[in-house]
Order: structure tokens, then C-alpha cells, then sequence
């Protein structure tokens, strides 16, 4: 590995590593350390919080990083090669979310394609008080152009990033959007909380036999009827020892904003977003469960997804008139902010969230 010249504060950043062949950016500043895959779809690994040392993403139980090509399996999987090479982290998914369908000709897998693509990076600042990369990609089965700025400043222990999708293609094109960061231990715990500006919480269709909840469940999310008609606050991230597998779309959005506050750590995880732009939150709880493939019950993790577009899957979001669409040449534009914060009591609002310290 190679590294810029060190500095003793402020901001730093480097895309002189590699882990494995592969290249990462890191960016860093006396709060925070950010790591990024940039040959497995710009994939957030690593989001430090410096001080306590903790780590808020989830780290999968089968542990090595793989790149896309990689072969590890003896079949492919016909919902796609998403989970065989899922490290935990953040990824961002697009043009699809969830499992696989067919649009225009282009089969389209599980949580779509830039997952597993390389990136390009260029360094674009590089101060003590400011860094920042350019980040871009495109994808192969659809004609669509992503480029995402990356900007960290002193001070503060956040993460901006701006992003634009663009149509290249000939014809106007639909697609849904998301990031997906999933959370783990320690922030994760059964004194972990979530507060959010979304008002209700749509369950996922279908009947997962290992889920909390049954039916077309419509309902405050501090108070979910579970299969017995007992409510159930799904805002309280179930305890180590509990078992859960259940999936919720957030939506009726007041502010675009949630908080993942472990209020025994007093150590929190927030996320600001633009909800005109993404207006669901995907609520996905897998507390050692599912059974089957891939966990096999190993993990405990909870990911709060921004997304344009409900339910999972394009084609089901267009059946539905969630989906976006972009006519040839035109852009979608968005910024995100996510960071750590300390505090012993959950924010309620997104001027609640103090990324400084």
C-alpha cells in the first residue's frame, strides 16, 4: 500500500491504497474515516467514527472483500451475483432495487448494476480544511451516466455527496434509486433507536414465515399490529438474542432525515436527503434471521435505504407510478449528507443532527 503524506489534522485523502487488487479511496478528517471500494461499485465499507473508534456499518459473516469476477460460486444465482459478493457496507443501487426482472431487454438482478462495476475517481480537493473526489460510472445494460462528488471538511464528522444520473440514451428511460447502508454492532443493540421524518410503514408484500408482521399492513411506525394484533414499535431495533426478518417501505415523508441513535453508547448514525427526490425509506431488519440463504441466520443488522421509488423491484414500483423516468439527455440531480453524531437523546428533526463535535 502507498499513502499521500500524512498530516498531523484537518482533512485528509488518498486513492494510493489497494486491499486485495483492489483500489480504495480513504478520507478522513480528526472525526471521521471514510473507506470506499472503487472497483466494487464505489462501495462505502468503512464509516469511522474517530473518537469512539466504532464503525457503524455491518460487516457480512463470511468476511473477505471480493471483487465483481471473482468466481466463488459453482452456479450462478439467477437473482444475480449481489449477495455472493455483499461485504456489509453501503452500496447504491440502481436502476434497480431489490430482486431480478426484465425492462427493455436489459435483464436487471438484484439491487441492479453499478454494485458491481468500477468507478473512476479524481481527486478534485485537497486541503486541510476541505477534500473532495469525482466519482463516475456507467452503466452496460441500461444507457445511464452516474457522477458523484465526495466532500469532506474539517470539523465536522459528515459525508456530503452529491450526485447526478443522466440519460444517454435515445429514448426516455425509468429506473429507481437507492442507497442501501446497513448498520451493525456495537452501534446496533437493543438500546438502539430510529427517529425519521417519515409517518407510516407499508409492509413488504409477500409472507416471510420468519417476519414479525403478516398481511397488508398499513400503520404508524411506533405502532405495527404484529401477526397476534400486538403492536409493535419498529423503531426499536430488536435486541441481539431476537430473531426478525422484516421488511418496510417508510413513506408520507415530513422531513428527509433519519437517526440511528444507541442511546446507552450515546452514538448516533444520521442521514439527510432531498425527499422530493427520494420519498421512501426502505426499512430492512434481519436480526439472526433470515434461516436460508445467504445469512443462515448470522446476522444482525437493520438498513435504512433512501430510495425514489416502492415497492422493491422496477417493475412493481412502475405498476405502482413510483418509478422515475428521464427523457434522452436529461439529468436527475440529488445531494445526501450522512454522519456520526454523540448524543444520549434520539434527534426528532434533521436540525437535531450535530455532525460536529
Amino acid at each position: 500500500m502507498r499513502q499521500a503524506i500524512p498530516r498531523n489534522d484537518g482533512c485528509r485523502i488518498s486513492d494510493e491504497w489497494t486491499y486485495r487488487g483492489q483500489r480504495v479511496l480513504v478520507m478522513e478528517n480528526d472525526s471521521l474515516r471514510v473507506v470506499i471500494l472503487l472497483d466494487k461499485g464505489s462501495d462505502i465499507m468503512t464509516f469511522e467514527h474517530k473518537p469512539t473508534g466504532i464503525d457503524a456499518l455491518w460487516k457480512a459473516p463470511w468476511g473477505d472483500i471480493l471483487a465483481p469476477g471473482d468466481q466463488i460460486t459453482s452456479r450462478p444465482r439467477a437473482e444475480g451475483n449481489f449477495s455472493d459478493y455483499h461485504e456489509g457496507g453501503w452500496q447504491e443501487c440502481f436502476p434497480n432495487g431489490g430482486r431480478v426482472c426484465e425492462y427493455r431487454g436489459a435483464e436487471l438482478g438484484l439491487h441492479g448494476e453499478v454494485f458491481g462495476l468500477p468507478w473512476e475517481c479524481r481527486i478534485v480537493e485537497d486541503g486541510r480544511d476541505q477534500v473532495a473526489a469525482e466519482l463516475a460510472v456507467r452503466t452496460r445494460r441500461t444507457p445511464f451516466l452516474l457522477r458523484k462528488t465526495l466532500r469532506m471538511e474539517r470539523g465536522s464528522a459528515s459525508l456530503e455527496i452529491s450526485e447526478t444520473v443522466t440519460n444517454e440514451g435515445r429514448h426516455p428511460m425509468e429506473f429507481m434509486w437507492g442507497h442501501h447502508p446497513a448498520f451493525g454492532e456495537p452501534l446496533l443493540s437493543g438500546e438502539t433507536v430510529v427517529t425519521t421524518g417519515a409517518r407510516t410503514a407499508r409492509l413488504h408484500p409477500g409472507d416471510d414465515p420468519e417476519s414479525r408482521f403478516a398481511g397488508d399492513v398499513v400503520a404508524e411506525p411506533s405502532s405495527v399490529p404484529g401477526r397476534s394484533g400486538e403492536p409493535i414499535d419498529i423503531l426499536r431495533i430488536p435486541a441481539p438474542g431476537d430473531v426478525a426478518s422484516d421488511m418496510f417501505y417508510l413513506t408520507d415523508m415530513e422531513e428527509g432525515f433519519y437517526a440511528l441513535t444507541n442511546t446507552r453508547l450515546g452514538l448516533g448514525f444520521g442521514m439527510e436527503f432531498d425527499p422530493q427526490v427520494f420519498p421512501c425509506l426502505w426499512y430492512w431488519i434481519a436480526c439472526n434471521a433470515p434461516a436460508g440463504a445467504p445469512f443462515h441466520g448470522r446476522s444482525y443488522t437493520v438498513a435504512l435505504e433512501p430510495f425514489t421509488s416502492w415497492p422493491a423491484i422496477l417493475t412493481n414500483a412502475i405498476a405502482n407510478g413510483t418509478q422515475r423516468e428521464l427523457a434522452p439527455g436529461a439529468s436527475l440531480g440529488t445531494t445526501l449528507r450522512a454522519g456520526m453524531f454523540q448524543s444520549d437523546s434520539p434527534p426528532q428533526r434533521s436540525e437535531e443532527l450535530r455532525f460536529r463535535p
